[in-house]
């Protein structure tokens, strides 16, 4: 079967949300293998960079943390679709049109998958779609996008999704992979406390 990575690399000059220096992850070297015997470094980053899972902490005073998602929901069958017509939000009515089923996984194939540099216009979803997609029970939802809302006062679409127990995966890379279903297996890293936790997403066909 073929297993596609769909995980954003991590390095110093990726990109980030809205182009911010200070989000651009910081790797240096603490042990070089000529003068040490060994290499070895350490990175600071924010626990939203790249391609990353969202805690509910995220967007509540009091939401739960991200060692405490269950993992059960990230190793499931999803459905990838295709929305690269569109150039702005993904509306209700364009969901209307995939025919969702209750409790699926579903990922966002979009234009954003196809650009490598931050664009402040990025396709997201707007409130209607989440409002719909909370509507059909969903399980979790993920975007090609290094966030799944823009130009929305008090974050609606996160807090609807997040408020009703659907899982955010922000930062995929999908721009190789065609509609259609798969198994995924997304791992956050298992950090205490965290309101998201940067994730390695693999997608298997089925």
């Amino acid at each position: 079967m073929a297993i596609y990575d769909v995980s954003m690399e991590i390095h110093d000059n990726m990109m980030v949300y809205k182009n911010k220096k200070e989000k651009q992850p910081k790797r240096k070297i603490t042990h070089k293998y000529l003068k040490n015997g060994v290499n070895e470094s350490k990175i600071s980053l924010g626990l939203h960079t790249g391609t990353h899972i969202d805690a509910h902490l995220h967007m509540s005073e009091n939401g739960d943390t991200i060692e405490n998602v269950k993992l059960s929901k990230l190793i499931s069958k999803v459905r990838v679709l295709d929305f690269t017509h569109l150039n702005d939000g993904i509306t209700a009515e364009d969901l209307m049109k995939k025919d969702i089923e209750k409790e699926n996984f579903i990922l966002f194939k979009t234009r954003n998958s196809f650009e490598d540099t931050f664009n402040r216009k990025f396709i997201y979803l707007e409130k209607s779609g989440a409002e719909y997609l909370k509507d059909k029970s969903l399980a979790g939802v993920g975007t090609d996008s290094l966030g799944i809302e823009r130009s929305q006062p008090g974050h609606p679409t996160h807090k609807i999704l997040m408020e009703n127990g659907i899982i955010i995966i922000e930062g995929l890379r999908l721009k190789d992979i065609k509609e259609g279903e798969y198994m995924m297996y997304a791992l956050p890293l298992k950090i205490r406390g965290g309101d998201g936790a940067p994730a390695r997403v693999v997608l298997e066909d089925l």
